[in-house]
């Protein structure tokens, strides 16, 4: 039985039409949604298996979520020979491919780290990429721009020439960028990657969705429903709220109770604050896991207890190690772990 592959792009790749270029035409490309099923639903009428691979890289959750609740609309004979890969990459892969393309450039031109807008989380995530790229690097000054948003090409590159820099090599953080036609003092530092890395890398995804279900008959749709789970802000300011505040991710997490015993609990990069309000004795923990930030402030006593003995947790940058078996177009840029995922970051 041979296998279909869907790639299913969103913003990071112009609902999947920037992929015409780096994938071949063996692979189907969608933008997700009823034209998701539809391709689906085409494959297994031919008796074709297929794994649907959601084309982020890293920066578009609700991507991975969505392709998942898309294939719940299937039958149950359709989801039988229907797998869910895990997102092409991570953050930590982008981080990694982008230091590749940084490499190449001269040591006094600017890095202007591009990509489509997106929702505001995914925006702020790419100013968080760009200054990971350019820890330790050699370059002074590293900025970024965002086609559709603020601030732009124009305004990117008038920035780095602002700080000093006599032009701005555009490293593209997706795969809907254009070269800089026309904005002065800018040249194009892509493509992020290669045909043949993007190749290897979609088909270790294919390869890893398979043996997965064919070892344990996990098909993807169920862990991938919850991937955006991270993806924004929660709040918590009910009159019986115990303090129980919780961020995942790049959210902010208030507890604001009358009983509040402040505990607030931030999982990523998210800050969780804990806020007492009343008399008598307090107490704040704040969990701080991964890059976060965790505060307690108690009316009377507040005292913030982290996994190190402090609220704020740094973590060494280090490449991760290549697992057997992996493609090494995977670790293009030796992909170091630098964010806390629930998926893993091969």
């Amino acid at each position: 039985m041979t296998d279909r592959v869907i790639a299913v792009g969103g913003h990071e790749s112009d609902g999947a039409a920037a992929l015409a270029g780096v994938l071949g035409p063996e692979v189907t490309r969608v933008g997700g949604g009823r034209e998701l099923v539809r391709e689906v639903r085409s494959a297994r009428a031919a008796g074709e298996r297929v794994c649907v691979v959601p084309m982020t890289l890293g920066r578009d959750p609700s991507l991975v979520a969505d392709a998942a609740r898309t294939l719940l609309a299937l039958d149950a004979g359709e989801r039988a020979g229907t797998l869910l890969a895990e997102p092409f990459g991570t953050t930590a892969h982008l981080v990694g491919w982008l230091r590749t393309l940084a490499n190449r450039v001269p040591d006094d031109r600017a890095l202007l780290v591009t990509a489509p807008s997106g929702d505001p989380f995914s925006d702020a995530d790419l100013f968080r990429t760009a200054r990971l790229v350019g820890q330790y690097g050699r370059h002074r000054v590293v900025e970024v721009a965002l086609l559709g948003g603020a601030p732009d090409l124009a305004e990117g590159v008038w920035r780095c020439r602002a700080l000093g820099a006599p032009g701005a090599v555009v490293l593209p953080a997706a795969w809907a960028v254009p070269e800089p036609a026309g904005v002065a003092h800018a040249e194009y530092g892509g493509p992020l990657l290669s045909a043949s890395a993007a190749a290897g890398v979609l088909a270790s995804r294919v390869r890893q969705a398979r043996e997965r279900y064919e070892r344990s008959g996990d098909d993807g749709v169920d862990r991938a429903l919850a991937a955006d789970h991270d993806h924004g802000h929660a709040h918590s300011h009910g009159p019986d709220d115990h303090g129980h505040g919780h961020s995942h991710g790049h959210g902010h997490a208030h507890s604001h109770g009358p009983d509040d015993h402040g505990h607030g609990h931030s999982h990523g990069h998210g800050h969780a604050h804990s806020h007492a309000h009343g008399h008598g004795h307090s107490h704040g923990h704040g969990h701080g896991h991964g890059h976060g930030h965790s505060h307690s402030h108690g009316a009377d006593d507040g005292h913030g207890h982290g996994p190190d003995g402090g609220g704020d947790h740094h973590r060494a940058l280090s490449p991760a190690p290549r697992t057997a078996g992996e493609s090494p177009a995977e670790h293009q840029g030796s992909a170091p772990d630098l964010v806390p995922s629930h998926r893993s970051p091969r």
